[in-house]
């Protein structure tokens, strides 16, 4: 069986990614595409701005596809496998905010996926309009290219051909491989981006000699020998009000971080967690990721029914929370441990705030308050989109916005779908009471 080809689409926030997509989806291009799609922010909206398209879109909403996108894909990518006879490509979008890295890494990294799919480009989109804005202080955006087998100069009408050439030049500086092409509203031949067998493992490895060391949704692994029983672990309050742990039953010659270990505790991290309260009870075969929450110093009971070699992950260090297990009151050391350093920040800066509404809006009052809004904090806004509701209107509005320039337009009719107006605003200083409050004041 002939590998399945993989894009994906990367590009810093408002670069036109998802323009793009509905390109790709509504040529006649004769290919059958399944879309996975990742988002930063609160709520996910991304599948509702895709054009109605018979290809599948499947959604990944959890804000990074960073460290911990490799379970995740790994997971979408496994259950699109049971319907291989309805595509033969794959294309991944990715959220404005990540490192495209990660994403490569796991067509390589994980033998099942190298055998069963083959990326074929990454393609990344970039703003000529604002992507200098981002290029010095976020290094996600500096990554997108750095990685891009084929780079999209797009809005190339709302600049000059002077400042075209100098950002060409200072992306060259960047990536002297890459293949550019200038583009207005995304509009780029199909041809030019699909099925061009663009990505070189070689060459990348020549350029990041890291590019197949792994990111890990951990930051700590500790290998614990333990006898049937019940143990007591204990959490100081930390710099976080949860953190996220999870355990593997290991064979007695593994240690919990090995590389065989390590990959199944990637797949292990990409699953539902399920919360848990001061004083309850952590089953430690459940297999599952456990969130400990933590407003304050908490202890919760381990269960163990079958004496064995247990590797436990969590996703802080363990000083950073006083983690330690114990067992009649004596500590509990690990037989090994291992530190993992996070490959990747984020700007903390940056945030996210959704609003979701069933009322209907006034369109007056809508549009006065988001051209007010761009005018006086369009620098701190890097990307608006939203599906609005406008009352006594039978069609969706959909609205995207990029610092200070907005489009807004018709889209197709609500029908039978619920009418719901959703906006997520991504950027700095974003006061989220205000935001809430001023489209309270456009309701109809």
């Amino acid at each position: 069986m002939s590998k399945i080809p993989v894009t994906v689409l990367t590009g810093f926030l408002g670069s036109g990614k998802t323009t793009l997509l509905n390109r790709i989806l509504s040529e006649h291009h004769g290919k059958r595409i399944a879309v996975i799609e990742n988002e930063f922010g609160e709520i996910g909206i991304d599948h509702e701005l895709v054009v109605n398209a018979d290809e599948e879109v499947f959604e990944m909403n959890n804000g990074c596809i960073c460290c911990t996108v490799r379970g995740d894909l790994i997971r979408v990518l496994g259950n699109l496998m049971r319907r291989r006879d309805k595509f033969d490509h794959i294309l991944v979008e990715t959220t404005g905010m990540a490192n495209p890295g990660p994403v490569a890494q796991t067509f390589f990294a994980d033998p099942e996926m190298q055998e069963l799919f083959e990326l074929d480009a990454i393609v990344t989109l970039v703003d000529a309009k604002h992507v200098l804005l981002h290029l010095d202080d976020a290094s996600e955006c500096k990554e997108q290219i750095a990685f891009a087998d084929v780079l999209v100069l797009n809005k190339t009408d709302l600049v000059s051909d002077a400042e075209l050439e100098t950002l060409e030049r200072r992306i060259r500086g960047i990536n002297s491989y890459t293949q550019i092409l200038r583009a207005q509203q995304a509009n780029v031949p199909i041809a030019s981006v699909l099925d061009i067998g663009a990505f070189d493992l070689a060459r990348t490895l020549a350029v990041r000699p890291t590019f197949l060391e792994p990111e890990y949704p951990f930051e700590w692994a500790g290998t614990f020998d333990l006898q049937a029983g019940e143990y007591e672990l204990h959490l100081d309050e930390g710099p976080d009000p949860s953190m996220t742990i999870a355990a593997l039953a290991l064979k007695p010659s593994e240690v919990g971080h090995d590389v065989p270990s390590l990959e199944r505790a990637i797949r292990l991290f990409s699953a539902e967690t399920t919360s848990l309260s001061d004083g309850g009870t952590w089953p430690l075969e459940a297999g599952l990721p456990i969130e400990l929450l933590l407003p304050k110093a908490a202890r919760f009971v381990v269960t163990v029914s079958v004496s064995g070699r247990f590797g436990i992950y969590s996703q802080h260090h363990p000083t950073e929370f006083a983690l330690r297990l114990s067992h009649g009151g004596e500590s509990i050391e690990p037989a090994a441990e291992c530190t993992f350093e996070a490959g990747h920040t984020h700007d903390e800066e940056v945030t996210s705030v959704g609003i979701r509404s069933e009322a209907p809006l006034d369109e007056a009052r809508v549009n006065a308050w988001l051209s007010k809004l761009l005018r006086e904090q369009g620098a701190d806004i890097f990307r608006m989109k939203g599906i609005l509701n406008i009352q006594g209107n039978e069609q969706r509005f959909v609205f995207q916005g990029v610092h200070m320039l907005l489009d807004a337009r018709a889209d197709r009719f609500w029908g039978t779908t619920p009418r719901l107006t959703e906006l997520v605003f991504i950027g700095r200083n974003l006061d989220r009471a205000a935001l809430k409050t001023e489209f309270d004041r456009c309701l109809a």
